[in-house]
């Protein structure tokens, strides 16, 4: 028997991703990685291979863009029509 993964479908964790992200306090502008990568790995649960695709498919959609050094991400007007 095995449990099922809630993020295991990447367009669910992208947009588990996204609802953390939005909850998040920018600094700058700024959403540093660590504020949306622990909350998704630790307390929810989710699988390291799970944030990876979430957060690919968030930056390939448009939704999310990340720093070239991987410490932040920012939002963009593509994902601000998600939470409008």
């Amino acid at each position: 028997m095995t449990t099922a993964r809630p993020y295991a479908d990447p367009e669910k964790a992208a947009r588990w991703i996204l609802e953390i992200a939005n909850a998040v306090e920018p600094v700058q502008g700024r959403i540093h990685i660590e504020k949306v990568n622990e909350p998704f790995l630790f307390r929810d649960g989710g699988s390291p291979a799970e944030y990876g695709a979430g957060i690919r498919l968030a930056i390939e959609r448009g939704w999310l863009v990340m720093h070239e050094s991987g410490t932040y991400v920012i939002f963009t007007p593509a994902d601000a029509e998600l939470f409008a």
